[in-house]
């Protein structure tokens, strides 16, 4: 099942790997590889929405966003997407701005160099968006329940999550953007790009989101609706396999599917700038980890279960933090690449651990991994529910 499910996964992931080594050396293969990482980790819980949705899917809709969905995703979202970033804050053409990444890498360098400010701010603001309304929603379970206790009560306030994110952006064009970093060790003051993009950034993400509860409302509508009809074919004796299969329904959930996966990936892409601004080192390592991520999906929905590991989706959340807040210093400063990646890696490591131990001592005192009223006790044993 492991085999079959993540072949192609691991077949590209060994073809990548050398082809970045061949081309890049040493060098490529590490930033590649914790590309790959990163891409996993951040879209872990992607993986898990989508497996959610997906099973409500018949088998046609399924191979439909597994077919041109993984399109998207990898040449769309993971190879295309840098190249406008950069394109649009250079201000050149995107096969300008390929050609240059070919020709003249240096010069390219130069350029994404001078417009760091500008993806940074972008950048920043959007992952920091992601970050806030994570931390600041009412969960279930709690990681870090010293913190994320209090800070979900705050997070009745309305808009505070754009408050707090509109005063992060002021203090960084006020601080680092006054003498943001440029090409050849020089500064410049970039207070109003900094400005402008942190803006754009949180457009982007209030747009997206509002695409999102969009499809997600519709959704449910047509979940209605198809309910009605099947309950009104079984009183007439109809054959209620055949209700809604290829109706709106499915075509409705196929298009949150896609802006979800779109939403998803805007932290990958975007993280990444805080690695790297090799646009083809930043679009191996995304596609490799973007493969993964719909094995996992396929994983999931094959199993007919998600996954116990309740913490992963915090490490996730809080490495987007993490990123959003590195993405805002190096508007000024410089900050090596690997220790950027380890950040994220760690974070989602030691959730990982600590969903393990929860697991284990649910299972020690015989509760249930899945929660419910039998496993609510346990939960509370260990601090780990609300």
């Amino acid at each position: 099942m492991l085999l079959k499910t993540f072949g192609w996964s691991l077949g590209i992931t060994a073809a990548g790997f050398a082809l970045a080594a061949l081309l890049w050396g040493w060098q490529g293969l590490a930033v590649v590889a914790i590309l790959s990482i990163l891409e996993i980790s951040l879209s872990f819980d992607n993986a898990v929405v989508n497996a959610g949705v997906l099973k409500k899917l018949n088998a046609f809709w399924q191979r439909i966003f597994l077919t041109i969905g993984i399109l998207i995703a990898v040449f769309g979202m993971r190879l295309v997407f840098p190249v406008v970033i950069v394109a649009i804050s250079a201000k050149i053409g995107p096969i300008e701005a390929v050609d240059l990444a070919l020709a003249d890498p240096d010069k390219y360098q130069q350029l994404v160099t001078d417009a760091h400010p500008a993806i940074a701010a972008f950048g920043g603001m959007f992952l920091l968006m992601i970050f806030l309304d994570f931390i600041f929603e009412e969960r279930e379970y709690k990681w870090l329940a010293w913190l994320e206790r209090p800070l979900a009560k705050l997070g009745k306030v309305d808009m505070l999550s754009v408050c707090i994110a509109l005063i992060v952006l002021l203090v960084s064009s006020m601080t680092f953007a006054a003498a943001a970093h440029q090409h050849g060790g020089h500064h410049a003051d970039k207070t109003a790009t900094v400005l402008l993009s942190g803006i754009a950034g949180l457009i982007t993400y209030l747009i997206v989101g509002g695409l999102s509860s969009h499809f997600e409302n519709r959704l449910e509508e047509e979940e209605e609706r198809e309910q009605e009809e099947e309950e009104k074919a079984k009183e007439e004796g109809r054959d209620t396999s055949m209700v809604g299969l290829a109706g709106k329904a499915a075509f409705f959930m196929f298009l949150y599917l896609e802006v979800l996966d779109a939403s998803f990936s805007f932290d990958g892409v975007i993280g990444a700038f805080a690695i790297t601004n090799h646009i083809f080192w930043m679009a191996l390592g995304l596609g490799i980890g973007a493969m993964y991520v719909r094995s996992l999906t396929v994983y999931l929905v094959r199993q007919g279960t998600l996954d116990d590991y309740v913490y992963l989706e915090h490490g996730a959340h809080y490495a987007i933090g993490a990123l959003a807040a590195i993405l805002l210093v190096t508007i000024k400063y410089e900050i090596n690449e690997v220790v950027t990646g380890l950040i994220g890696v760690a974070l989602i490591a030691a959730s990982f651990w600590s969903s393990v131990r929860r697991n284990q001592r649910i299972e020690a005192s015989g509760g249930s991994l899945h929660g419910g009223e039998g496993d609510e006790s346990s939960d509370e044993a260990v601090g780990t529910r609300a």
